[in-house]
């Protein structure tokens, strides 16, 4: 029977497999709400991450960053913020003045992430850094780096670790409800348009495999709970498309895991086709995600039969645990380190798809 998820089980979402941050910190005011600065206010940070702070109970918007006077002045009107705290990305250093400011949310394009999250923690302020994290496994280091020389946390923004259907998933996959594994394989994309700082390598730091890739292979380390061993990689890139002068487009792989070998773990990922979803299957049944990871909309299948679970805000989720984290000195689920595991293996399947090779994670 499949049970449905407890207020305790979200809040402390997949923590059985998170990894172990460096350190504690030193105590700050419990006695109001975390304060945090949106850096970067595009779509993601103005219509998802920011709306999400009417339910938070530990977290307040008290700053904005960004490189667009309008949009500070609009958003800064919208959410009350004293003009004193509304911070272009030239002055964004003075932060180190203000003490409402407890946490940085970096929302921007991947490739500006490092500088920004250096300069956030050298300004004294734990971080929160969008996914991917970087661009390079060097970027992914020096941003946990500079983040345990100033003694703060470095968060990175997998939201769907907080998500109720994600951890309901992986709960089957830890009890061990589908029995011995066959197969999982995991597929997102959408189509994309023209125009976008996606489709630039300067502002990416890749095509789809950063950008909707990085959902298939999060969830197949997140649905297994181990690491793998190797990935094989085909990319193909269709000619005389303009979305993908810079970038590629399509990208499938398979990895081998150490409690699993002969390509167990499959992905797919394209921008030129509209997929968001998962499938295990074990010889006692089939797990599905279908849809797996949307904004909202989840939806869960065992043996076909859709999973009662309760939903709730992944964004507020995600947004709370941070805030608990520095309030009540408690280790972060998704800290750099997972960032730096996801970058680690997109190189090497960068690298697979060049060379036509299966290439070594160990």
């Amino acid at each position: 029977m499949h049970t449905e998820l407890t207020r305790r089980d979200v809040l402390l979402g997949a923590g059985a497999f998170a990894l172990k941050p460096w350190s504690f910190w030193k105590q700050t005011d419990a006695s109001k709400p975390v304060g945090w600065a949106i850096l970067g206010l595009g779509y993601y940070a103005t219509a998802q991450i920011m709306p999400a702070f009417a339910g938070s109970d530990r977290s307040k918007i008290v700053a904005l960053i960004s490189g667009h006077p309008e949009k500070l002045s609009r958003f800064g009107d919208q959410y009350n913020i004293p003009t004193g705290s509304r911070y272009s990305y030239e002055t964004m250093d003075e932060i180190r003045h203000n003490p409402d400011i407890d946490v940085v949310y970096v929302i921007t394009p991947p490739a500006t992430h490092p500088e920004f999250v250096v300069r956030a923690a050298k300004a004294g302020k734990h971080v929160t850094s969008e996914k991917p994290m970087a661009p390079t496994v060097a970027d992914c280091e020096t941003m946990i780096r500079a983040c345990r020389k100033a003694g703060r946390l470095l968060q990175v923004g997998y939201r769907c670790h907080y998500e109720a259907h994600n951890i309901r998933a992986i709960q089957a996959m830890r009890k061990k409800e589908l029995g011995k594994l066959i197969s999982i394989r995991s597929d997102h994309g959408f189509n994309i348009g023209t125009g976008q700082w996606r489709t630039q390598r300067a502002l990416a730091g890749g095509g789809s495999m950063m950008d909707i890739g990085i959902y298939s292979l999060n969830a197949l380390r997140y649905l297994m709970g181990e690491e793998p061993t190797s990935v094989q990689a085909k990319i193909t890139t269709p000619a005389n498309d303009p979305r993908f002068v810079d970038v590629e487009d399509t990208v499938e792989f398979n990895l081998d895991f150490p409690s699993f070998k002969g390509a167990l773990g499959a992905g797919g990922y394209s921008w030129r086709q509209g997929k968001n979803q998962y499938e295990v299957v074990g010889e006692k049944g089939t797990l599905r995600g279908d849809p797996a990871t949307p904004y909202n909309g989840h939806r869960l299948l065992i043996n076909g039969q859709e999973v009662s679970v309760a939903s709730n805000n992944q964004f507020n989720a995600q947004v709370e645990h941070m805030s608990s984290c520095i309030r009540d000195h408690k280790r972060v689920l998704t800290p750099g380190e997972e960032g730096l595991r996801d970058i680690r293996i997109i190189q090497a399947i960068y690298e697979s798809g060049r060379t036509g090779k299966r290439v070594s994670l160990a």
